[in-house]
């Protein structure tokens, strides 16, 4: 795939996957909120608990192929960040916060993995 079509496609995935934390009930805070660390794709608001949500969206072949693309250095970067995020959050870094992975396929399926980072950090 070109950068320029990879680009693109990795932007419609996104959408895909804000479309539906959005009819989970989510408030969408950023879209690609960037600081040293690096770049988180998409941060919510929690409607039940009122945390944070911090998803990174991997676009595949299959969500297996996705899941895969996910790294430890990456996963260290999004934590990072996420700590970067909360600073100015009224309560700091005692936000609750979880880590979602959200696979899209080839075909658009989206499959949300919570606390994804859990055991990979």
């Amino acid at each position: 795939m070109s950068g320029a079509l990879a680009f693109h496609a990795g932007l419609a995935a996104e959408h895909c996957v804000a479309d539906l934390y959005r009819d989970r009930g989510c408030h969408l805070l950023a879209e690609r909120w960037r600081c040293a660390y690096g770049e988180i794709d998409l941060i919510f608001q929690n409607p039940q608990t009122g945390g944070l949500i911090f998803a990174e969206v991997k676009k595949s072949r299959s969500s297996a192929a996705a899941a895969a693309r996910v790294t430890r250095a990456q996963i260290r970067r999004i934590h990072n960040a996420a700590l970067l995020f909360v600073a100015d959050q009224p309560l700091g870094q005692l936000t609750e916060m979880r880590f979602d992975a959200a696979l899209v396929d080839m075909t658009g399926v989206v499959e949300i993995v919570e606390n994804a980072f859990m055991d990979r950090a």
